[in-house]
């Protein structure tokens, strides 16, 4: 072999490689070169792959004018050389190859020798390889190939094939065959889906996180309009952020929305974003049509895809959120158990009829995840899912128009998918008050946006009401305990508007049914009713009813949530009204219920019983049972309200150090199951045993952990339960100028959310003490009678009265009374 053509004396140096010099700035994906970098250092052949958008060609061309240079050397943007370095890894440069335009397979050799440059070659080169035509796409791929094989064999050079989707088979057998033949090629490629070449290193292109995804909409926003700065106002800052989230962090649908500033504010951008093929059109002239446009960026997806694939995608639509693989086989795959389909089970797609058996459906879905259509999720250590399938926001939205398209396929998979979720929360219902909940509460979790879209079609008119029912009723736990009670709240309320006959199944009463919503209702978010819809007469006239609809033992008095029942007398008399109602629902859950229902029915009783005269020792009589009932559960929200329930009894005892050490078990139980609602309150109380125990530093620290953590998780009631715990140590310590502080932000947290009236007496009737050390007695007097008339009229219990009146008696005899 003779020496090479460009490297002997006095030749002409041939051009550094054909790398474009960008007219626009290089935003974010800084860690994402850093990585490439070394992908191209340990690896031949590296695929970008990625969505359409998703800026794969732009990062290709940094990090390629990036291994130009020395291994050590500065990273300068766009930078290009028109001769080696002698420290470069690629010494003949680095070449781009755009394969987009191209409409023939066969053309591919001939685009790369194209892109070499090789019509040059014959102005200089007295070699065999530089005499031939080098008319590169006119070249027969065979010819093609054997020169890029001749022009390759020596030379260390960095090959960016771009765009490799559409012609995917042609561009990998002419990989392979140069890395083969070829030592010091390296190819980076950039494509929807992998070459499936031997020894590829496939990177994904992610989509831009929030911060690099809001600089690229502002400086490109900046472009058309010089004085944008989304900064300007918290409009404009919430807007951006909102545009970002919508498209997913897809660079080319950010740049075709900042585009958009020419014309539109960033909040009527946003708000447009639910018609955004419409709306992302003013791509630049120069680029080629398919990127000019967002719906032309996802066509050519479509395009790409066979028309199995084409079907399972407009199927799979129907979800909401992603799904695992087990409800796609069910939802996306023809016949099979409650399948309906018209006797051969296909659809027409216009390539002709499409059938997806259900071993099919999990092939089709790895070809779509190879194709950039899908995102395939691992799941995390806790819940042991498998893999979750899910689609950009845009492609969800492009491939919901595509099912438009096929109404009665549509309506199959939207059955399809009915059944599925409803047998799959029917399923978890139980499960989630049993020892299998840390597995199954993030599966129920991770499908809420699925269950809330049958929702949705269940309660919409002409929907399912009885589908609606059973699901809500399956729900209504898991929207207790992780705190989605207001949502649940909502959904109850569209289950009562509908027909209480459509709502019930075969003999059950639908008055049953329409009374368990109520009731379901009630207990979600009895805490943030006010104090003058617990007065109103309607109000008591629906509990009253409750009473009597559930007092008989009947199956829906022993199952969630009517085994709650009896808290509807809490209205009329508080704890006393309770007490034995809760002995009857004892009996009636010993009749006909689980060891779950009579545990919670018992345990709901002892914490009553611990507010009562006398009630530590009855609370305590019932711990044995309780404690055998819950371990048989496994449930570990039934077993941190054991340890709540034991703590109290201590803490009324006296015993705070055990007491301790029961609210700290019961706040890893309530943490493991993300019951965030319990978290705050268990730390305050924890605090309040250590002031008990005389260490009020350590329990300021943990109120202030608990305040934070009621405010960060949005569980109001406990920031301002913590805020009153803060506000008894500075007047313990003798600050009353911090308590009034601490009570007038504490009563701000209040007036914020609707604690029950308990707590509400509790803090007027501390508010009087401040106002007694203060020196203002006479106000004090009328402050803690306020508390103490709210307190008796409120069916408070009697160990708050009790405390009400031990500071009305400190009050008064501050004020000069005899208490």
């Amino acid at each position: 072999v003779g020496p090479r053509a460009d490297t002997g004396p006095g030749r002409p140096r041939p051009p550094h490689g054909n790398l474009r010099a960008r007219l626009t700035s290089f935003v974010g994906r800084e860690s994402d070169l850093d990585t490439l970098g070394a992908d191209l250092r340990r690896s031949r052949l590296v695929t970008l792959s990625g969505p359409g958008g998703s800026g794969k060609t732009r990062l290709a061309e940094r990090s390629a004018a990036d291994a130009l240079r020395p291994v050590h050397g500065d990273r300068t943007p766009d930078a290009r050389r028109t001769g080696p370095h002698p420290d470069d890894p690629y010494p003949d440069g680095a070449w781009l190859v755009e394969l987009a335009p191209l409409d023939q397979p066969d053309a591919v050799p001939g685009a790369v020798l194209s892109a070499l440059g090789r019509r040059e070659t014959t102005l200089f080169a007295g070699t065999l390889e530089g005499t031939r035509a080098a008319a590169g796409h006119d070249a027969q791929p065979a010819d093609a190939t054997a020169r890029l094989l001749e022009h390759c064999a020596h030379r260390r050079l960095l090959l960016v094939l771009d765009n490799c989707e559409h012609v995917i088979g042609a561009a990998a057998t002419l990989a392979e065959t140069l890395l083969a033949h070829c030592p010091g090629l390296t190819v980076l490629a950039t494509s929807r889906e992998p070459l499936g070449v031997p020894g590829e290193t496939v990177r994904p292109v992610e989509p831009l996180p929030p911060a690099p995804a809001h600089r690229l909409f502002a400086e490109r926003g900046a472009d058309v309009r010089p004085e944008f700065t989304p900064d300007a106002s918290a409009q404009d800052r919430a807007a951006v952020e909102e545009i970002c989230r919508r498209l997913d962090g897809l660079p080319l649908a950010i740049e075709l929305a900042a585009a958009r500033l020419r014309s539109l504010t960033p909040r009527q951008i946003a708000d447009r974003l639910d018609d955004r093929f419409r709306l992302l059109t003013s791509g630049s002239r120069t680029v080629l049509p398919r990127q000019q446009t967002l719906r032309a960026v996802v066509d050519w997806s479509w395009d790409l895809l066979d028309a199995r694939e084409r079907t399972v995608l407009r199927r799979i639509s129907v979800f909401s959120g992603g799904c695992t693989l087990s409800a796609a086989e069910y939802v996306c795959s023809d016949g099979g158990p409650g399948g309906e389909t018209d006797g051969r089970g296909r659809e027409r797609d216009g390539d002709g009829d499409v059938y997806v058996p259900e071993g099919a459906v999990l092939d089709v879905l790895a070809a779509l995840v190879d194709k950039s259509i899908l995102i395939a999720d691992r799941p995390s250590s806790v819940a042991h899912t498998g893999v979750r399938y899910r689609m950009l926001e845009t492609i969800h939205e492009y491939a919901d128009e595509r099912a438009a398209e096929h109404p009665a396929e549509r309506a199959r998979a939207a059955a399809r998918h009915t059944r599925q979720i409803l047998r799959f929360v029917t399923a978890a219902e139980p499960r989630l008050r049993s020892g299998e909940q840390l597995t199954w509460l993030p599966r129920v979790e991770a499908d809420l946006d699925n269950i809330r879209a049958v929702l949705h079609r269940a309660t919409r008119p002409g929907g399912d009401a009885r589908t609606a029912t059973v699901l809500a009723r399956a729900m209504g736990w898991f929207w207790w305990l992780r705190n989605y009670r207001d949502e649940g709240a909502a959904w109850a309320d569209r289950v009562l508007a509908l027909p209480p006959a459509e709502c019930a199944a075969g003999d059950e009463p639908p008055e049953f049914v329409h009374r368990e919503f109520q009731l379901l209702r009630y207990f979600l978010v009895h805490e943030q009713y006010t104090r003058e819809q617990r007065l109103d007469e309607e109000f008591h006239r629906v509990a009253r009813e409750l009473l009597e609809t559930f007092r008989r033992p009947t199956p829906q008095s022993v199952r969630f949530p009517g085994l709650l029942w009896s808290f509807s007398a809490y209205l009329e008399g508080g704890a006393q009204a309770v007490l034995p109602l809760m002995d009857v629902s004892a009996a009636n859950c010993r009749a006909m219920g689980g060891p779950w229902e009579l545990a919670v029915v018992l345990l709901f009783r002892a914490h009553l019983r611990v507010d009562t005269p006398g009630g530590f020792d009855l609370a305590a009589a019932d711990l044995t049972e309780i404690d055998a009932l819950s371990a048989s559960t496994g449930d570990r929200w039934l077993l941190g309200q054991v340890c709540g329930l034991r703590a109290e009894i201590e803490t009324g005892r006296g015993r705070y150090e055990r007491a301790r050490a029961e609210f700290e078990t019961a706040l890893r139980y309530a943490r493991e199951l993300g019951a965030f609602m319990e978290t705050p309150f268990l730390l305050a109380r924890i605090a309040e045993t250590w002031y008990r125990q005389g260490d009020s530093d350590r329990a300021e620290k943990l109120t202030l952990r608990a305040e934070e953590e009621g405010e960060r998780l949005g569980v109001a009631d406990a920031r301002t339960y913590a805020s009153m715990v803060r506000t008894v140590l500075a007047l313990e310590r003798g600050d009353a100028g911090q308590a009034r502080e601490l009570w007038e932000r504490t009563s701000r947290f209040a007036c914020e959310g609707s604690p029950p009236d308990v707590l509400a007496v509790a803090i007027g009737s501390l508010g009087a003490r401040i106002t007694a050390v203060e020196g203002r007695p006479e106000q004090a007097v009328r402050e803690v009678l306020h508390a103490l008339r709210r307190a008796e009229g409120g069916a408070a219990p009697e160990r708050l009265v009790a405390h009400v009146l031990l500071d009305a008696a400190v009050v008064t005899v501050r004020a000069g009374h005899p208490a």
